[in-house]
């Protein structure tokens, strides 16, 4: 096996280079993401884009962008392709415990106020964009200790992401022992199981976390979610900058409709709702909540 880019003993002398991305690939190939998943690919993503998807090719064994771009256009490449090109341009980026100051307004002020309202009912909540598993193992932790302290509170979490990859590895729940320093220790001997290899530095989220965290992919793009039952709560944090203002507006219209009135949506700590036609009042930085 030779590495990319060493001489063929076929073709003596002979020298792989990489395929180059042209301006009209890149415009076919960002417009469709646009329209399929709604991302930004400004002029300034071109080299990124590039380097990801090299990878495709290689795995087709494609020599050029153009021969990539009518397969993934095609009906089988829409079919066999477009997911493996989507999880290649996303990005995932989460930490466990992200943003606290969210978790503690959701244990202190969000929660008794529901169990008040609902007695007896079970809390749905959303991780909406859930990346590898970090936001809803993370929410999994806080409902939990909620629920200790409040014996009949139960809640149920979805959560979704575009890439098959990375949910994948969340639905596994195993993560290096450095991706779980911003937990709390005594989460830590609850919630986390050690390898019994204990060189390998890996830890698993309990049985008992992972059967109350439902995965599926969904991409913000459809018209309808699929959504059985309107939700209490909806995480969506760090997800909507990589959207233009128009689509940042529709997404949000789409969760409106999915959420109960005087339910709430927290937003990540760069984002905001100013300027958009969309009926949530702020009610704490980056938090919203839809009137009754």
């Amino acid at each position: 096996m030779y590495a990319s880019g060493a001489l063929s003993m076929e073709e003596p002398g002979r020298i792989e280079h990489a395929a180059v991305l042209s301006a009209r690939d890149f415009g076919r190939l960002s417009r469709f993401i646009y329209d399929t998943c709604g991302i930004k690919m400004p002029e300034v993503k071109k080299t990124m884009l590039e380097a990801r998807l090299q990878k495709r090719l290689r795995a087709l064994g494609m020599h050029s962008f153009t021969d990539y771009c009518d397969f993934l256009f095609s009906s089988e490449g829409l079919e066999k392709e477009l997911v493996q090109m989507l999880d290649m341009v996303t990005t995932n980026k989460t930490d466990f415990f992200r943003e606290p100051d969210h978790f503690h307004y959701l244990s202190q002020t969000v929660l008794p106020d529901w169990v008040r309202r609902h007695p007896g009912a079970t809390l749905s909540i959303w991780s909406a964009g859930c990346s590898s598993g970090e936001e809803p193992y993370t929410l999994a932790m806080v409902l939990s200790e909620f629920a200790l302290q409040n014996p009949g509170f139960d809640f149920r979490i979805l959560a979704t992401d575009i890439s098959t990859r990375v949910l994948e590895k969340a639905r596994n729940a195993i993560y290096q022992e450095s991706q779980v320093e911003p937990v709390p220790f005594e989460y830590k001997k609850k919630y986390l199981l050690r390898s019994k290899d204990r060189s390998s530095g890996m830890v698993r989220i309990v049985p008992e976390l992972r059967e109350k965290v439902r995965f599926r992919r969904l991409n913000f793009m459809d018209e309808d979610f699929g959504m059985r039952e309107q939700l209490d709560i909806i995480f969506c944090r760090n997800v909507i900058i990589y959207f233009d203002r128009p689509t940042q507006e529709k997404l949000l219209q789409r969760f409106h409709r999915n959420m109960k009135p005087g339910s709430f949506i927290f937003m990540g700590h760069s984002e905001t709702l100013s300027g958009l036609d969309v009926p949530l009042v702020s009610v704490y930085p980056t938090v919203y909540r839809k009137p009754r």
